[in-house]
């Protein structure tokens, strides 16, 4: 768990901290920035169109991950009433979140690939694994949310790209999705069945061998 690198490398623990804040920060922001440019007022009503952390982080999402690897941010709140692309506003607006921690990434795997290149600087130096993290972070945050299920981002772009006749699968999802995503989690959180390890690890062995080639 996140929390034994505090009884055991304090700064390591503190550049995971920074970097699972920076993440959720600005996944958050960017839903409420594009929900604003789509017409809704809301997230800008309640003060979530920020990159201040206070903003966002939520108590006991943010101690789940610390304690089991997974949690959550405060929700950007938006009402699909305002939208003006009625259709695919929802989905634009969720959408939003992983896009903004995949450019994170991007930028961050850039500037990383530049410090190996041109610094004197070992695999394990605190800077070098402080990018690494921001990298995976981004990245897991990202590729997490996009799956189709309840409460998840992923969910608005599956049931926007689903046409009506779909109407009772959405309907289950949206009633079963977030039990169903919980027993997941805990499963593979407890029970080491390694569903969401298996997908990271092949996620983060191909940004390692892409970065630090």
């Amino acid at each position: 768990m996140i929390l034994n690198l505090l009884f055991t490398d304090p700064m390591l623990f503190l550049a995971w901290l920074i970097a699972i804040i920076f993440a959720l920060s600005i996944h958050e922001f960017a839903h409420a920035y594009l929900a604003i440019t789509q017409g809704d007022p809301t997230a800008k009503l309640m003060g979530r169109v920020s990159l201040n952390p206070l903003a966002h982080i939520d108590a006991f999402g943010f101690l789940a991950i610390l304690l089991i690897g997974f949690g959550w941010a405060k929700p950007v709140p938006v009402n699909p009433l305002y939208f003006k692309n009625k259709k695919w506003g929802d989905a634009i607006v969720s959408f939003a979140g992983p896009l903004s921690n995949f450019i994170a990434a991007i930028i961050f795997g850039i500037t990383l690939r530049l410090v190996l290149n041109y610094g004197n600087f070992s695999p394990d130096n605190l800077m070098i694994q402080f990018f690494l993290f921001l990298i995976m972070i981004n990245v897991s945050l990202g590729v997490f949310n996009l799956i189709p299920i309840p409460p998840l981002d992923g969910h608005h772009i599956l049931f926007a790209v689903l046409p009506d006749s779909f109407n009772d699968i959405k309907v289950w999802l949206l009633k079963n999705g977030p039990t169903f995503l919980l027993i997941i989690i805990l499963a593979d959180s407890f029970l080491n069945i390694g569903i969401f390890s298996y997908l990271f690890n092949l996620i983060f062995n191909a940004l390692g061998n892409l970065i630090l080639a």
